[in-house]
């Protein structure tokens, strides 16, 4: 199944699961999972659509080496795959722990000057695999009713499963942009908790902020331009607990 096909069923699957309790408590006020916030651990799964990017930096020679006119990084969606373990401090206060897997795309696009004058473009997709182990601490509202609304924030290490950083680049049109294996980030977002009759549903928006220069530059014209390149993501998460 391609990755438009999985994200539209997953969610076509996340609006059939929660739209029929949602519309059945329309205009009555009873509180569900009234016991939620006396359990001390709770644990769940979640459901992501990503899109990646990358901040990056070129060398201020760049513009004059290998005949480079344009690089331009382009982002891509994606999708993550998770459980839930959080440690509920306070009714306001949680420290949650979310192991992952993260499938994540982004492009590179070069355009050089080619000997007769010309231009010659290249296209370089940068796909990366990771593992993720988010901790975040997350401040919750009181609740409303059945609404409460968060802020979350915290720190994600990363391995990426897919890395090419020992890949021997000798064909030009061939040579893949390296990055490092590992990888850690800030995150930061916020979402709302909705309390259903028999779990808790999440619809959260975060972003990662990548830390480390993650460009393995292995001296190739694509990579030599390139001072440093730094992950970027947003990430939109469905989260179900019980």
């Amino acid at each position: 199944m391609t990755r438009p096909k999985a994200r539209l069923l997953t969610i076509l699957c996340v609006t059939a699961l929660v739209a029929a309790p949602v519309s059945a408590q329309r205009g009555i006020k009873v509180e569900n999972l009234q016991n939620f916030d006396l359990h001390r651990f709770h644990f769940g799964f979640l459901l992501s659509y990503n899109t990646s990017d990358f901040y990056m930096d070129l060398k201020p020679t760049a513009p004059f080496g290998d005949s480079l006119l344009v690089l331009d990084h382009v982002k891509q969606p994606g999708f993550n795959l998770g459980i839930i373990a959080s440690l509920n401090m306070t009714p306001n206060f949680s420290l949650r722990f979310l192991p992952s897997l993260a499938f994540e795309d982004r492009i590179l696009k070069y355009t050089f000057r080619t000997a007769d004058g010309k231009t010659a473009s290249f296209q370089k997709p940068v796909e990366s695999t990771y593992l993720e182990f988010p901790l975040l601490l997350k401040f919750r509202s009181d609740r409303i009713n059945n609404f409460a609304v968060y802020l979350i924030g915290g720190g994600k290490f990363g391995i990426d499963m897919a890395s090419k950083k020992d890949v021997n680049n000798n064909i030009d049109n061939d040579i893949v942009v390296k990055l490092a294996k590992y990888d850690y980030s800030a995150e930061v977002g916020g979402g709302i908790d909705m309390f259903l009759p028999y779990f808790k549903f999440g619809v959260e928006l975060k972003t990662g902020i990548g830390i480390p220069n993650v460009l393995v530059n292995d001296d190739t014209r694509f990579s030599r331009p390139i001072q440093s390149l730094r992950t970027k993501t947003y990430v939109l998460t469905f989260t179900f607990e019980g």
